[in-house]
């Protein structure tokens, strides 16, 4: 694992990135194949268009989100979750502050330190 020495990570070790806009960002555990984060977003917070080579898997937390994956658009809240295939154009707009849990597979080589 790379992020950690150990198979256990603990939140409050991890420190948060902030991406601006009203969007933090936590890289938690993660090896080669897998990355799991958490962001946080504010009210009115943009996550922009765009792809990635990884497969995405996403928990709504918490919080109201204007998803569009594709060019189809659902809000989502608290429980639900999506799926992002390989290379699919992607983006949000948080409509109530709320936290994504996203995982990605392979690992994002970007987000790791």
């Amino acid at each position: 694992m790379t992020q950690g020495s150990d198979i256990y990570l603990h939140d409050a070790d991890v420190p948060w990135q902030d991406l601006g806009g009203g969007v933090r960002r936590k890289v938690l555990c993660y090896d080669a194949s897998v990355m799991l984060v958490r962001v946080v977003f504010e009210t009115g917070a943009v996550g922009a268009a765009h792809h990635h080579p990884h497969i995405q898997c996403t928990l709504v937390a918490s919080g109201r989100f204007e998803m569009t994956i594709g060019g189809a658009k659902r809000i989502l809240t608290a429980g639900d979750s999506f799926i992002v295939p390989t290379d699919v154009v992607h983006s949000a707009l948080c409509l109530e502050a709320g936290e994504l849990v996203d995982t990605f597979a392979p690992m994002r080589a970007d987000f790791a330190g």
